[in-house]
């Protein structure tokens, strides 16, 4: 494998045609790397969701699920609600219906293919809408911020957790990662005026230091 198949990620060196695929998974790479990303996601998932409560009977939208671990997560706590996962990846939705067979089989599950940018949903339909390492690749930022605003529920909650927060000076680390994927990590400030600027309050936000995660939760006005 030559040095120009390969990605310097900040801790190892990584398959290029490999890790591409974190952006929209596809075929064989994309199955793999999203069954990587079930694993290598797991703690900093856990933390996050640690800073909110999930009712049992409330309506969950997870954006870009992915390999569906965190739909899974979700299933598991609610008794009465349902959870959604969207993605625009074929290849994720399959794996996260493979993953979630039970559930949806019991009605809590529903897994769809489509875009954060337009989604088949009504407004005012979800108690809480998330999205895990997924930000990073949504085209419009702001007017994707307002779909996911529709599609809340008045008061309802928003949550975002990621693997990288943009601090001024410490990004050079992610500079192949961000060139591959094209891809933009945000700072805690420009999430803050981000979500503000489309309809929603309450921003926190909660940072761990040793691996530079980032989560933060907002509500709709």
């Amino acid at each position: 494998m030559s040095d120009k198949d390969k990605v310097n990620t900040g801790h190892h060196i990584e398959d290029k045609e490999l890790i591409i695929n974190a952006r929209k998974p596809i075929g064989k790479l994309g199955r793999k790397i999203l069954d990587r990303m079930n694993k290598s996601h797991e703690l900093m998932a856990q933390w996050g969701v640690s800073h909110f409560d999930i009712p049992k009977g409330d309506m969950i939208l997870d954006i870009g699920c992915g390999g569906g671990k965190n739909i899974e997560r979700f299933a598991k706590l609610i008794t009465e609600g349902k959870v959604f996962g969207i993605d625009y990846s074929e290849v994720s939705v399959k794996m996260s219906i493979e993953l979630n067979r039970k559930a949806i089989d019991e009605g809590k599950v529903e897994v769809i293919r489509g875009s954060v940018s337009k989604m088949p949903f009504e407004d005012n339909s979800f108690d809480i809408v998330t999205g895990f390492e997924t930000i990073y690749f949504w085209p419009d930022f702001i007017n994707d911020l307002k779909e996911v605003n529709r599609v809340l529920k008045k008061n309802g909650l928003l949550f975002f957790c990621n693997e990288a927060v943009y601090r001024e000076g410490e990004m050079e680390k992610y500079d192949d990662l961000v060139e591959l994927l094209d891809m933009k990590i945000y700072s805690e400030d420009v999430l803050r005026e981000s979500l503000e600027k489309t309809g929603f309050k309450d921003f926190k936000s909660y940072i761990e230091d040793k691996n530079d995660w980032i989560c933060v939760t907002a509500r709709k006005k």
